[in-house]
């Protein structure tokens, strides 16, 4: 090659490079300014300050990414127990994530650790807080069987680690996840620098802890207001400003950071149903092949994949008196419960869909679903609520003198809404005024158990009048049972004995799904679907968390399929 193809080479290279470094250095200027006004984002002096960087949300301890879609929801086999409960609807839903498994001993021993530490159940203000977190290791007793080594050691003992816990009732899985959504992101945010290092473990107390929502709201109320935390190390934040006076702005992370997780919690029973059938291994581009009865491929319970042939996808019990198989030739490898990943995964990497326990998820049961309604996100169980607020207009944080506590219909107390967290309350005219997608705060009942779904209920001009009669109980009429205290605090429990009960639902149960280890081949259909009382708990129900997608709906770019 002479010389003058070697310098137009050399020109043409350098030509290249700052094309390429203009390019980036346009690009990154487009991205930090605003297309509607023109003027600059996170701009060094101040203004508008957002993370235009962010690419994703960051997959959150525990989960595994979900795709959403559209699915048929429902009955697949023959209804042997003519519930009628499960007709097929189609239903879209949203991209989320789910535990990769059932929350386990360990998982739940952390929590009560943490409630032990900030709440020391030795002060008599703080212990019902500590109890009514506590699974019922009681559940595993039988009139007619010996399980008392469950009951003393499934929890606590490390031999039972990694195996599902039980004995949790629907509301404590619940103050689970809220607990895990702070401590998740007390950790995020501990890691960018707004919070200071290891003071969830150093600094926290009663009334000095992170609540998600405070620090949204009021971000000087979290930790009590211990500025010394809150703004322990302000010089590692990116977002801070510092104007020609020496005043800080932005020392507090907002949502625009995309730092501060969705919320945990338990997944809808169609987000559910979705998770465990995996019907990604039956898609041929925009097709589903078939229906699946199980989450695994195929009619069969057993394995027909060469490495393990034969062997059970999950722990069940076999038929009668056989929970786990014969001595030294196991059919599934457990008799109650077995340690999470015991089993293949689903094709969504889920694993312990069918068997080990049933999970509670979040939907109040009602034997139809309500389709022609909606079908998008479907879910049953909306109680909607807002930020109570003090006189002068800020938010109200509870302390340690107003925990709020439920009495269950079992007597047991459990708190609701603990120091360090705003107090929630019903939604009132204000968001429900002139509005078509919603009219009231609890919307359990709409179209199904409320006065207008009632036959008693009558609407004549616009005006609405409702018989005295048309109450939910004429549709779900079941036992009302009493528990109160007398001026002793002496627990008085009160059965309700009218023999004119007609039903067990009402607007306290809720739907769990996934055949467990003391059900029978039928219910590993993720299909079907059961209730039970949400302050009850069992020996064959555990759960596991899911999160809300934001953003995108597939993490990778779809390709065009022709």
């Amino acid at each position: 090659m002479d010389m003058k193809k070697v310098t137009a080479f050399k020109f043409l290279a350098i030509a290249l490079i700052a094309i390429f470094v203009s390019s980036c250095k346009q690009s990154s200027s487009s991205k930090n300014t605003s297309r509607a006004t023109g003027w600059a984002i996170n701009d060094k002096n101040g203004g508008f300050q957002y993370n235009s960087d962010f690419k994703e949300q960051e997959t959150a301890p525990g989960l595994v990414f979900v795709e959403g879609g559209t699915y048929t929801k429902g009955r697949v086999q023959d209804d042997v127990m003519h519930d009628w409960n499960n007709s097929p609807s189609q239903q879209h839903v949203q991209s989320f994530y789910m535990d990769e498994t059932e929350v386990t001993n360990a998982m739940y021993m952390e929590y009560l650790d943490w409630i032990k530490r900030v709440y020391p159940p030795s002060e008599e203000n703080y212990k019902a807080i500590y109890e009514g977190a506590l699974p019922d290791t009681l559940v595993w007793r039988n009139r007619l069987g010996y399980n008392e080594v469950m009951t003393e050691n499934y929890l606590r003992h490390p031999g039972y680690g990694e195996y599902p816990v039980v004995g949790v009732s629907w509301i404590q899985a619940v103050e689970f996840a809220n607990w895990r959504t702070d401590r998740v992101n007390e950790h995020n945010l501990e890691k960018a620098g707004f919070l200071k290092r290891d003071a969830k473990i150093t600094a926290v107390g009663a009334d000095e802890n992170f609540n998600t929502d405070t620090y949204i709201n009021a971000p000087t109320l979290t930790y009590g207001g211990n500025e010394e935390i809150i703004n322990g190390e302000n010089k590692n934040k990116r977002y801070v400003r510092t104007d020609e006076e020496g005043n800080e702005s932005n020392i507090y992370a907002t949502r625009e950071t995309g730092l501060i997780s969705p919320k945990y919690r338990l997944p809808t029973e169609t987000e559910w149903e979705y998770a465990a059938l995996g019907l990604s291994e039956l898609r041929d581009y925009n097709l589903y092949r078939g229906r699946k009865k199980y989450p695994w491929d195929g009619q069969y319970t057993r394995s027909g994949k060469r490495k393990i042939r034969g062997d059970q996808m999950a722990n069940f019990k076999q038929g009668k008196g056989d929970y786990g198989g014969i001595a030294g030739w196991s059919d599934d490898g457990a008799d109650i419960t077995n340690a999470v990943k015991s089993y293949e995964p689903n094709d969504f990497g889920l694993y312990d869909m069918a068997g080990n326990v049933a999970e509670w998820v979040a939907d109040v049961y009602r034997p139809i679903v309500d389709d022609e309604f909606n079908d998008f996100n479907y879910y049953r169980g909306n109680v909607y609520t807002k930020n109570a607020l003090n006189e002068d207009g800020t938010v109200k944080v509870i302390t340690s003198d107003d925990i709020v506590y439920d009495t269950l219909s079992n007597g047991k107390v459990v708190a609701r809404n603990l120091p360090g967290e705003i107090l929630q309350v019903p939604v009132d005219e204000n968001e429900t005024y002139l509005r078509t997608n919603f009219d009231r705060s609890n919307e359990i009942n709409f179209r199904d158990g409320d006065r207008r779904s009632s036959r008693h209920f009558e609407n004549f001009g616009g005006e609405e009048e409702e018989n005295e009669d048309a109450e939910t109980s004429k549709m779900y009429n079941s036992p009302k049972h009493t528990v109160t205290r007398d001026e002793n605090g002496k627990i008085i429990r009160e059965f309700d004995t009218k023999n004119n009960r007609t039903s067990l639902i009402n607007d306290e149960v809720r739907v769990y799904k996934g055949g467990s280890w003391k059900d029978r081949e039928y219910w590993l259909d993720p299909a079907q679907r059961r209730f039970f009382p949400q302050d009850m708990a069992t020996d064959y129900i555990g759960f596991r968390c899911a999160m809300s997608r934001v953003g995108s709906k597939s993490k990778t770019k779809q390709k065009t399929k022709n």
